[in-house]
């Protein structure tokens, strides 16, 4: 005869939270977007004046080496990035930074200027979800809908997580060897049509947990009664 035993369980409030569904023809949209409009010129401007990076090794042979020829030619003069470079934030740390800082600022009232020299805050972050493990990304839609509650709604940060294997076009768009998560700043110049495209087809992050934290009621605690099977207890051999 099968045993059962009660086991209690504590139900918790901090759920999951969704990525915003992205139908793919919206998603081939916005990768077209981004790559060919907007990212191209910094992969151009990567390639054609920016020397790709060899590794600790070669810096420390240059090191080691004999000093520069008094009648070396001079280097040729490189021209300034283009303005979007400074829009433009690649890398989970650095993008899971900024999402951590504009959590921290205040939930505004209304529409206000950045203060000077203050670093503008995220319109899109769009994230390679495909080819990679769920743990490098899974913490972007909570960073993203933190994030959202310090920006006006109109403005809110819109998380972009493309299911298609497209890190190799992210690449080839930017120039750089490798490239998971990309972070569009407000403001970005040449962005405008990408931003509203975005604003348009994707929802923002929601968090159900979050409102009704906010909420300030009294949450009486969830234990639930689970019956469990058990085995047959073994009889001990004399």
């Amino acid at each position: 005869m099968d045993r059962k035993r009660v086991v209690h369980t504590l139900d918790t409030p901090y759920s999951a939270v969704e990525w915003p569904h992205i139908s793919q023809e919206d998603q081939d949209a916005i990768l077209e977007l981004l790559c060919h409009r907007l990212l191209s010129p910094l992969g151009a401007y990567r390639r054609s004046f920016i020397t790709p990076s060899k590794g600790k090794r070669k810096r420390s042979k240059k090191a080691r080496g004999s000093e520069t020829p008094s009648n070396a030619a001079p280097a040729s003069t490189v021209p300034p990035p283009p303005e979007l470079a400074a829009h433009v934030d690649v890398g989970l740390s650095t993008i899971s930074r900024t999402l951590q800082a504009m959590s921290g600022r205040e939930t505004p009232n209304r529409e206000e200027a950045e203060p000077k020299g203050c670093s503008r805050p995220y319109s899109v972050v769009f994230v390679a979800r495909a080819g990679q493990s769920s743990a490098f990304h899974c913490h972007f839609p909570q960073m993203v809908a933190l994030a959202a509650q310090s920006q006006p709604p109109d403005k809110a940060v819109r998380l972009v997580g493309l299911s298609k294997a497209c890190e190799d076009r992210l690449s080839t768009a930017l120039g750089i060897p490798r490239v998971s998560s990309i972070g569009l700043r407000e403001d970005a110049p040449q962005a405008k049509g990408l931003v509203e495209y975005v604003r348009e087809h994707v929802a923002p992050v929601e968090i159900a947990w979050l409102r009704e934290a906010q909420g300030g009621r009294f949450l009486e605690t969830k234990i639930d009664a689970v019956p469990t099977k058990i085995g047959v207890k073994k009889q001990r051999v004399s």
